[in-house]
């Protein structure tokens, strides 16, 4: 902070970088690249930092650049400065998030809930409800249904894991308030779908953003679903399809609600959608909700936008 302590007077600036009180005047007042503090007279103070910028345009200047043109080098060095801190610091935080992962799901694969509790406390002490489910804990999510699913951890791993998983994101949603104005929403998992991970989080993302959604989960035969579509009158409808052997049965519920409730606006997401053919994409498209919170908002503005 000491180098920040303004001490050189204009004189003083002039003499240590070889040009005049004028000049250094005529710089400033036309390029506003420093702003030297003002001490109780009213005169100009300068600090190490501001010298040693100035000191820089003046070698460039005897290089044989105008000072317009130091000055753009300036601002131009400046801004890859702080595009390299900032991947620097992307860089230090996608590390702490792998990490965080890995201890994670290195707890929840030997069955140490104090820790798995502990290690989730912290992250969401570090990150943003948002960040921490969709960003940290899905990652953990998707890691666990990728092991089982290749047979690498026991169903016992799995159905400890989504427990721990499912309670604490179960808990945050229903602590989100809802805005009444926005339209309500109904989530449900696939046909025979058995994975509601995933459209906890996606559920958790609707409600960060104000959505009223009742969230219905898994195993929620085709008659029941459109008795509750007509009781709670949804504008929109989301299903999560996990399994490639759940899209069939997917898209054919997607065609008879669309029949029975033309005005709801249906999205189907997860792992499942990218098995779709070209030909089932290009049907379907309309329904698609992605896979990042970027396409999961632009889908959402554009069928909010047509309501």
């Amino acid at each position: 902070m000491a180098r920040q302590v303004p001490k050189y007077n204009i004189k003083a600036a002039s003499n240590l970088l070889g040009i005049r009180s004028g000049t250094l005047r005529a710089w400033e007042r036309r390029y506003q690249f420093i702003a030297p503090v003002r001490n109780e007279s009213g005169h100009r103070m300068y600090t190490e930092e501001h010298i040693g910028i100035l000191r820089w345009l003046v070698s460039k200047v005897n290089e044989g650049f105008t000072i317009s043109q130091a000055v753009s080098l300036l601002e131009s060095e400046a801004q890859h400065i702080n595009e390299q801190a900032e991947t620097q610091e992307r860089k230090r935080n996608e590390g702490q998030e792998e990490t965080l992962v890995h201890e994670l799901l290195g707890c929840l694969l030997v069955f140490n809930e104090n820790k798995a509790h502990e290690l989730m406390d912290r992250i969401f002490s570090i990150y943003t409800i948002e960040k921490a489910i969709i960003d940290v804990l899905g990652h953990v999510i998707i890691q666990v249904g990728d092991l089982w699913e290749r047979g690498k951890i026991t169903a016992a791993h799995e159905h400890f894991a989504t427990s721990i998983l499912r309670s604490r994101i179960g808990y945050i949603m229903h602590t989100i308030p809802q805005n009444s104005l926005l339209p309500k929403a109904a989530a449900v998992c696939a046909p025979g779908e058995q994975h509601e991970l995933g459209l906890l989080i996606y559920t958790l993302f609707l409600r960060l953003k104000g959505f009223q959604v009742v969230y219905l989960g898994q195993s929620v035969p085709e008659k029941d679903l459109q008795t509750v579509l007509s009781i709670i009158e949804p504008k929109l409808l989301f299903i999560s399809c996990t399994l490639p052997k759940n899209l069939e049965p997917s898209l054919h519920l997607i065609n008879d609600i669309q029949t029975q409730y033309p005005d709801i606006q249906i999205g189907i997401g997860g792992s499942g959608t990218q098995n779709l053919t070209s030909a089932q994409r290009e049907t379907y498209s309309s329904c698609i909700v992605g896979e990042t919170k970027s396409e999961w908002s632009r889908w959402i503005q554009d069928k909010i936008g047509r309501m």
